[in-house]
Order: C-alpha cells, then sequence, then structure tokens
C-alpha cells in the first residue's frame, strides 16, 4: 500500500487538534481510485504517530457527495486480471483496517452520496454525521458482488443483522432520516449547517480527557469481539491508565474548582 504514487485526490490538515481527511474527487462524485484508497491508508497511519491529534473528521469535497463508491472508470486498470483484483482488495483492506484501528474518535462527515465503498469508509468511523440530502446505498446485488466479513460485521455491529440485510437486499438508496432511524447516523443537520457542527463536536472531543476517550474505544471494540477473542487485560490497563494519569488529577482540580479543565493525555 505504501508504495504507490501519492495522490492529490485525498487531502488533510491539522487544525486545533483536529485531523482532517477530505476525498477530492468532485468530478467522480469523490468515487475512490486504488491510489486514493493507498493514501487514505497513509494519512491514517501517520495520523497514528502524531500525538498531538486528538480526533479525525473525513469528509468529501464539494456538496454531491461523501464517497459514491468505486471508480468504475479505473476498472480496466485496476480490477483486470486476478493479481490486480488481490491487489486492489489488499489494498482496500489496509486501508480500512488503518481507519477502523485508529485509537482515537473519527467522524464520518456526510453530504450527499454515501454508496458503497463510501458506506464502508463511514462504517468504519467511530460516528456519522450527516446533511438532511444524503443518500445511503450498497449496490452488490445490482453488480453481483460478494461482500466480504469485516466490511459486514461491521455494518451489522451499527444497525443489527435485520437493516443489514434490508440495505443489501433491496440495493436501494436509503435517505438520511431512514439511516438515522436504523442508527446509522448518530445526527442528521441541515446542509448549510453540517460543518460549523461537525468542526464544533470534533473540537469537543479534542478538549476532553484523551485517555478517557481512547480507553472508553478500546472496551468498545472489545465488547464487539467474540468473547472468546476479547483483550480483556488490555481493556483492564486502559481503564487503570486513567486513574494512575495527571489528567485525572487535573479533572478534578477543575471540578472543584469550577474552571474548564486542560488535559494533556498524560
Amino acid at each position: 500500500m505504501n508504495e504507490m504514487a501519492k495522490t492529490d485526490k485525498v487531502l488533510h490538515r491539522k487544525e486545533a487538534g483536529v485531523g482532517y481527511v477530505v476525498f477530492n474527487n468532485p468530478a467522480r462524485h469523490n468515487a475512490m481510485s486504488l491510489d486514493m484508497w493507498a493514501e487514505m491508508g497513509r494519512i491514517m497511519e501517520d495520523f497514528a504517530k502524531d500525538d498531538s491529534l486528538r480526533c479525525v473528521v473525513l469528509s468529501g469535497a464539494g456538496e454531491k457527495a461523501f464517497v459514491s463508491g468505486a471508480d468504475i472508470s479505473r476498472f480496466g486498470a485496476e480490477r483486470s486480471t486476478e493479481e490486480a483484483v488481490a491487489h486492489y482488495n489488499k489494498t482496500t483492506e489496509n486501508a480500512s483496517n488503518a481507519l477502523a484501528a485508529y485509537p482515537k474518535p473519527t467522524i464520518a462527515m456526510i453530504r450527499g452520496y454515501c454508496i458503497g465503498g463510501g458506506l464502508g469508509i463511514a462504517t468504519c468511523c467511530d460516528l456519522r454525521i450527516a446533511s438532511d440530502n444524503s443518500t445511503f446505498a450498497v449496490p452488490a446485488a445490482k453488480l453481483g458482488l460478494g461482500y466480504n466479513y469485516p466490511g459486514l460485521k461491521r455494518l451489522v455491529d451499527i444497525v443489527g443483522p435485520s437493516f443489514a440485510k434490508e440495505i443489501f437486499y433491496t440495493a436501494r438508496q436509503f435517505t438520511a432520516e431512514e439511516a438515522r432511524t436504523m442508527g446509522l447516523i448518530n445526527r442528521v443537520l441541515p446542509g448549510a449547517e453540517l460543518e460549523d457542527y461537525v468542526k464544533k463536536y470534533a473540537e469537543t472531543i479534542a478538549r476532553n480527557a484523551p485517555l478517557t476517550i481512547r480507553a472508553v474505544k478500546k472496551v468498545v471494540s472489545e465488547v464487539l469481539k467474540d468473547e472468546s477473542q476479547r483483550d480483556m487485560k488490555g481493556a483492564d490497563e486502559a481503564v487503570k491508565t486513567c486513574f494512575r494519569s495527571k489528567d485525572y488529577i487535573e479533572g478534578r482540580d477543575a471540578f472543584m474548582e469550577k474552571r474548564k479543565p486542560v488535559f494533556t493525555g498524560t
């Protein structure tokens, strides 16, 4: 994945403790090519090494799409042989895992189309906040595609088995309100308010105690695993780290002194 040439179709920046990833292919409704998948994985790996970041927001460029799926125009070059398909699948799997395993909070800011692989990216995030004109679908059953276990499990963990089946069986587009009802998205906002709302949400998270948040993400990730696979020792240690931290003292002092705490993650 990391050997591929970089692309300007996935942009990133860091502001106020928040990392931003922007899928920048608006001419194709931010459809994902192989190099875009590789670049997303690279960015998330870089973000994971930056202790100053406390939250990451992913979004699509323009007004029409978060990510509309795979860039079909690139299939001839990228998925024409068995070896090429295997490389494509490995690249997308690595990128998705880098996002899903990122140890800090992630938010998908969704405007417009969130289709196929775009919904897959969104389900790798912790939170999904969408504009009221967003639409969601997985058209695999219209294309004869199979969907692998990790991607389906992420969707089932969020919406449950019945809604996951409905999304796949019908292959239709669901409205933002239908998605909210399923639990697929956390919030629905008017389009004009979405960016400001998500920015404030991310910065709110960034100001909270990072060790507490990291522990919650760790414990929840273990809850979603089969019981035999759970790292209970790691989850317990993450909680204990909170109580041993300077931030725990800062949180108590700030509460008693009626001021806002300043957390350092130590």
